[in-house]
């Protein structure tokens, strides 16, 4: 049994961090370009909470950290299966 979680934990580890990092590569990604400038200004005309750029970054951390939260996940799994008799 330890080997079928150590082997869960892995694959719960493996791919938890390769989409969180995907995901977290994508949020950063419209962030670091300027983008279009009329679209940037009609952005700036509305308030905070409803651009739309800022909600698509806050959607896509989130995601990003429940993905990090799996891969922790995963790494407890392979930390309990290397404990257990």
């Amino acid at each position: 049994m330890p080997v079928v979680v150590t082997l869960c934990g892995l694959v719960a580890l493996v791919l938890g961090t390769w989409r969180s990092y995907a995901v977290a590569r994508e949020a950063l990604g419209p962030l670091a370009h300027d983008g279009d400038p009329t679209r940037t200004a009609i952005e700036a005309a509305r308030p905070l909470h409803a651009r739309f750029r800022i909600r698509l970054f806050l959607r896509r951390v989130t995601i990003a950290v429940g993905w990090l939260l799996v891969a922790l996940y995963g790494l407890f799994l392979v930390s309990a299966a290397s404990v257990a008799p």
